[in-house]
């Protein structure tokens, strides 16, 4: 009796409750301990100096970015160390994620969903440093040469972290195509075939995407609308590949998942 009561769904349940209560703590943890460092070093004034150079380098000489709200010159560097903080404690989140859920997958089922859950931070990572190393620069020299002369150019911080926050998830997120891809064909979705097939309307849709989420100049649009392209052409190679290497094993080897 004691042994069935141990086994039963409610303890189970339960259980499961704590474990996941566990993780959060843990992941929590690594955040705090995350935020504290940067806190330390470098700080959170200069983090944002780091984050503003690419629309500092695009000024004139001399000019800096200006703060409107009175706790501004506060909040928008503490913000972005927050940010950056779950970006530095992101492995340490996929991990515990992983850790509470791979005793329920079977053998073949750890090989899909681990590379993808790396795959897709890393790449969405990706995104991001692309955006911020080889986009930001080029689009705000671009745009401050269209500015008139009689304007003074003084962005301000808040406006310019919310516009390098929707820039940077924009790339992140379109840097996740050929995990989109790969999932598509694995789980049946959609064939390989099909999806090789539809490529004009990618590009046009990449093309559009990339006009709706970006400012209207032609250098931000194209830095978005090629890569993305490029990336689904990547899924479409990447694909069987992928397929292959994570088909399940025979019936008589499920039960030994995991």
């Amino acid at each position: 009796m004691s042994d069935d009561k141990e086994h039963s769904p409610e303890e189970s349940f339960i259980s499961h409750l704590v474990e996941l209560r566990d993780r959060l703590v843990k992941i929590l943890g690594g955040l705090i301990l995350a935020c504290a460092a940067l806190m330390i070093w470098p700080g959170p004034s200069a983090i944002y100096d780091f984050l503003a150079q690419p629309m500092l380098a695009s000024l004139p000489a001399g000019s800096k970015m200006i703060a409107t709200g009175v706790i501004s010159p506060f909040l928008v560097p503490m913000k972005v160390t927050l940010l950056l903080a779950f970006m530095v404690a992101l492995p340490w989140i996929l991990y515990q994620v992983w850790a509470f859920i791979a005793p329920g997958l079977y053998t073949h089922e750890k090989r899909l969903v681990a590379p993808l859950v790396i795959s897709s931070s890393l790449l969405f990572l990706s995104g991001v440093a692309f955006c911020y190393f080889l986009v930001f620069g080029r689009v705000f020299k671009f745009i401050n040469e269209f500015a008139p002369t009689s304007i003074s150019i003084a962005p301000d911080i808040e406006n310019y972290l919310d516009f390098i926050i929707s820039m940077c998830l924009a790339f992140g997120v379109t840097f996740e195509v050929p995990v989109v891809v790969v999932v598509l064909v694995r789980v049946g979705l959609v064939s390989l075939e099909k999806l090789k097939a539809i490529r004009p309307y990618v590009i046009v849709g990449a093309f559009v995407i990339a006009a709706i989420v970006t400012p209207p100049d032609i250098v931000s649009q194209f830095s978005l609308a090629v890569p993305m392209i490029l990336l689904y052409e990547l899924g479409l190679l990447i694909a069987p590949l992928f397929v292959r290497a994570t088909q399940a094993p025979p019936a008589a080897d499920e039960s030994s998942g995991s």
